[in-house]
């Protein structure tokens, strides 16, 4: 049966123009299926876990699997949820299931959520972004498993910011649940490699081991153009944002808008104390925004937005940091643009002194160069795809 559903799958497989079609780890069954066999099973999941058109959970279910529970990050497990709301246990209205929580406060699964599992697996679409919380998630549910002595199985999943390394290297005193390595802003690696990483270096809690196994994709390279068949976050609705996020995001730390609250999430930025000549937008509440900053007030400001291939090259292989400087110089009250969380994004004290002073991004850039290059270094020790 698994055969004929990774026929299916295949021909569902979505790309931008490339000659070849992405395999995920999800698609190929056969690989991990003998696996789960006569095992009790517990799957980190989202609205992303898909096979062709598909959820896994359901899949799986028809193929027999024994699942237990899932265990949903952040947005939830049908992926609704405002970045940072509180989502309670619940269960499955279509499979019955019972959904375990792993965001907020119960961030880890402990040993009374896995004491009715043998084997885990995690099947979530990533960004690439350190500040994007499914690896932070992905490293404490690795950290259960191997307190826990579970194997875990990763199905991997393109990344479609992949294709670079960049952005200043966390400095580990701000560490948080949105950066928790020192790793840069576009870290370069799929979901898979990076949990390599994480055991490679020992970086998981107390240096603890998890039984990992990696199901790879296929016909993927860290330059192949991957358009997600599923939106990774309700505010991430299409290509142009994801391309754009890991420079946009950075504007979560200000008193700007992004987009939030309206079509054009991390595509947009502006404020109302701009020019009223500029590209103006109004944030409303809607599902996965339901209290965006600057709520019901025009902003004016700037639309970054294209095509997927425009919004791509528009990055340039890079973070790009002239938007952010553009929005300091022309905000009229300087001292109330930054706001708490840009240091814990950013992932240093230093961004915001060197916006501060004026300095070109040429230098700000050529400040990170040092630990970019070292980090680089660790990264390659732990790819599985070609660059």
């Amino acid at each position: 049966m698994y055969k004929f559903l990774l026929s299916c799958i295949i021909s569902a497989s979505f790309l931008l123009p490339a000659k070849a079609q992405v395999i995920t780890g999800a698609d190929r069954t056969a690989e991990y299926l003998p696996l789960l066999k006569g095992k009790r099973v517990a799957l980190m999941v989202n609205q992303t876990a898909t096979i062709g058109h598909t959820h896994l959970v359901d899949s799986l279910l028809k193929l027999k699997v024994n699942i237990q529970k899932i265990f949903s990050p952040e947005h939830g497990f049908r992926g609704k949820a405002d970045a940072g709301e509180k989502v309670g246990n619940s269960k499955d209205a279509a499979t019955g299931l019972t959904i375990v929580s792993l965001y907020g406060k119960h961030r880890k699964a402990d040993a009374n959520d896995l004491k009715d599992v043998d084997i885990l697996i995690f099947d979530i679409q990533d960004v690439g972004c350190r500040f994007y919380t499914y690896i932070s998630s992905l490293q404490e549910l690795m950290e259960s498993a191997a307190e826990n002595n579970k194997p875990l199985i990763i199905l991997d999943r393109p990344n479609p910011n992949g294709h670079y390394v960049d952005g200043p290297v966390l400095d580990t005193a701000l560490r948080s649940f949105v950066g928790m390595q020192p790793i840069p802003i576009v870290h370069g690696m799929t979901v898979g490699e990076y949990a390599q990483l994480l055991n490679g270096e020992k970086w998981l809690k107390n240096g603890v081991q998890c039984k990992l196994t990696v199901i790879k994709c296929q016909q993927y390279d860290h330059h192949t153009y991957y358009q997600l068949p599923v939106k990774p976050s309700p505010n991430l609705p299409n290509m142009a944002s994801i391309y754009l996020y890991p420079s946009t995001c950075l504007f979560e730390g200000t008193a700007l808008s992004l987009g939030r609250g309206t079509d054009l999430p991390f595509q947009v930025f502006g404020s109302p104390e701009f020019p009223k000549n500029l590209y103006s937008f109004t944030p409303h509440s809607t599902e996965g925004a339901k209290e965006p900053p600057l709520k019901d007030v025009t902003c004016y400001g700037y639309n970054l937005t294209g095509t997927p291939e425009e919004s791509r090259a528009k990055m340039n292989e890079q973070v790009q940091l002239k938007w952010l400087i553009q929005a300091y110089q022309l905000f009229p009250n300087k001292d109330k643009f930054f706001i708490g969380s840009f240091n814990r994004l950013a992932g240093n004290t230093t961004l915001q002194q060197q916006i501060k002073q004026g300095m070109s991004e040429a230098a700000i850039r050529q400040s990170w160069e040092p630990a970019l290059k070292h980090f680089k270094t660790i990264r390659k020790k732990y790819l599985l795809y070609a660059e």
